[in-house]
């Protein structure tokens, strides 16, 4: 049985990690969990799989979380010996380190989860990978310490989790280029002038998947397949120009690999997360799934296209950034969080999600990483940079 910790227990990826979970009982023990605000799901999770250890993100958090326990559930599990209930940063740094996890799903959002999921990874500890920052913001120094350490990593994203399916059919060496599919959003045949008139409910109409707002606007914009591109640079060991992005509008396959004799493999599966979570998982295993299957009737055909850069600005920034590399990446991340969030407040126009992030890594100062405490720094300059940006923009 193998144990896990999972960092971002109830948002989207952590749900439907339980669900894989709950699908093939007696092979997972999930033994610490970590959450934000959601402290009445995260109660529900801590009453049904009965971790060792829990956090949340705030000290009144965790008080909530203890008085539900106590009410609903009689505390029973809180009778449980070495039982605890944590917050913040060192909460979450408890979760990903506990002794019993072999497993650490990372998940949590934002940059919160990346010194966790990097101690993890100095432990030695197995990481599923579900939280873009991580590589994307780090990845140089975050690699590193893979290598350093002898960590296995694990892509949850169901692209990087294709790519490494498909690489199982050759040797490294043997890699001409890796092919990123893109569903192209919701934005893929709406003309230029549109897209500029944009709303946030229009950005949000995904019409493949169901994820949350950030990264759904990240798809409408492709800053999604940008931060996609860093990563695969990253866990694969590739060149920026071994990095190719098509324009997939079914989501059926999930990317490709294309190998020097001209061979391309890829990987195809419903658009259903379960798949590549459940991979991850139980690698290098391959466990029958119960509900994930793709439906042959309902596939009629597959279409390519190439991305119409003028359409997509923002992956044609975030290949910049990787070129330049340094701080770059992580102030790529840093201002799209600050530049999507104002425009779903409707603080900007959706063309100003890409004025804005160009804005902030203009100005953004060169430095190179070291540790992670140098790249929290960046991170916070760039949130820095990218609010004042709004704030000009809006006036």
């Amino acid at each position: 049985m193998k144990k896990i910790a999972i960092l971002g227990s109830t948002g989207s990826i952590g749900r439907q990690c339980f669900k894989v979970i709950d699908a093939h009982p007696g092979r997972f023990e999930v033994v610490a969990l970590a959450a934000g605000s959601n402290v009445a799901l995260v109660a529900e999770q801590v009453a049904k799989y009965r971790p060792q250890v829990v956090s949340v993100a705030t000290e009144s958090g965790a008080r909530e979380l203890c008085a539900i326990l106590k009410k609903h559930h009689g505390r029973k599990e809180a009778a449980q010996p070495g039982f605890e209930i944590l917050f913040g940063a060192e909460g979450i740094e408890r979760v990903a380190t506990h002794p019993d996890a072999e497993m650490v799903v990372s998940a949590a959002v934002g940059v919160v989860g990346l010194p966790a999921t990097y101690k993890a990874i100095e432990q030695g500890k197995q990481i599923a990978l579900a939280n873009k920052e991580v590589l994307v913001a780090a990845g140089e120094v975050v690699m590193a310490a893979v290598k350093r350490h002898g960590t296995v990593l694990l892509p949850v994203d169901s692209e990087h989790n294709a790519i490494h399916q498909c690489l199982r059919a050759g040797q490294r060496s043997e890699v001409k280029r890796l092919i990123l599919t893109a569903s192209g959003g919701p934005f893929r045949t709406t003309a230029l002038a549109k897209i500029a008139k944009a709303t946030p409910k229009q950005a949000l109409a995904h019409p493949n998947w169901k994820m949350g707002q950030r990264i759904t606007i990240d798809s409408a914009t492709l800053m999604n397949k940008g931060f996609e591109v860093i990563e695969a640079r990253w866990l694969f060991d590739v060149g920026l120009d071994q990095i190719q992005v098509v324009i997939h509008p079914q989501s059926t396959i999930h990317s490709m690999v294309e190998f020097v004799d001209g061979s391309i493999l890829a990987q195809l599966g419903a658009t259903d997360m379960r798949m590549p979570i459940l991979y991850a998982l139980t690698y290098p295993e391959r466990v029958p799934s119960k509900d994930c299957a793709l439906d042959w009737s309902t596939l009629r055909r597959l279409e390519f296209e190439e991305v119409p850069a003028r359409k997509f600005p923002c992956l044609t920034l975030a290949k910049e950034a990787l070129r330049q590399g340094g701080p770059l990446p992580c102030a790529l991340n840093a201002a799209d969080e600050i530049a999507v969030a104002a425009f779903l407040a409707g603080k900007l126009p959706f063309p100003g999600i890409a004025a804005v992030i160009e804005r902030v890594l203009e100005r953004m100062p060169r430095a190179a990483f070291e540790k992670i405490e140098d790249v929290l720094a960046a991170d916070a300059e760039a949130r820095r940079l990218a609010q004042l940006e709004v704030e000009r923009r809006k006036n």
